[in-house]
């Protein structure tokens, strides 16, 4: 038997092409953050939001704003060597406790919503592109409850 892929490599190829891999790639922001930016300012400013190549990072003082104003060239190009693409392009810094900006977006309140008729065939022709059953409907369920659960702005 060959050796299992990585959920990673599975959810690249099965979304390759599509928007749903440029969102896969942005999400690497975050997991790679602290190895971009080191343990000091990874502990003193974290990244809160992506849109349009500019990521908005939270950062917990006047002095370490303006000292990640100088670095923020630095920055971009050590996320986009470890993302393997030029995602971000730009950083806008905003004052607040990292922390607390990332535990208040996560208790944001979720609404669910029916999904379309195309929504669910659209996962239906994902799933069906995956062989292991078991990895399909982990597959579905994920895309599902995606595609189902809309943030509050």
């Amino acid at each position: 038997m060959p050796r299992p892929a990585a959920v990673a490599d599975l959810l690249s190829a099965v979304f390759h092409g599509t928007p749903t891999e440029k969102r896969l790639k942005e999400g690497n922001i975050w997991l790679l953050w602290d190895s971009a930016v080191g343990k000091q300012i990874a502990s003193r400013a974290r990244p809160v939001s992506f849109r349009d190549g500019t990521l908005t990072v939270a950062v917990e003082s006047a002095p370490w704003m303006q000292q990640l104003t100088f670095l923020k060239k630095g920055i971009m190009e050590k996320l986009n060597s470890l993302l393997g693409d030029e995602l971000v392009r730009d950083i806008y810094l905003k004052a607040g406790e990292p922390e607390k900006v990332i535990s208040r977006r996560n208790q944001e309140k979720t609404r669910a919503r029916e999904l379309s008729s195309e929504e669910r065939q659209k996962i239906a022709e994902k799933m069906n592109s995956v062989s292991d059953w078991e990895l399909r409907i982990a597959l579905g369920e994920l895309m599902t409850r995606h595609m189902e659960t809309d943030l509050k702005d």
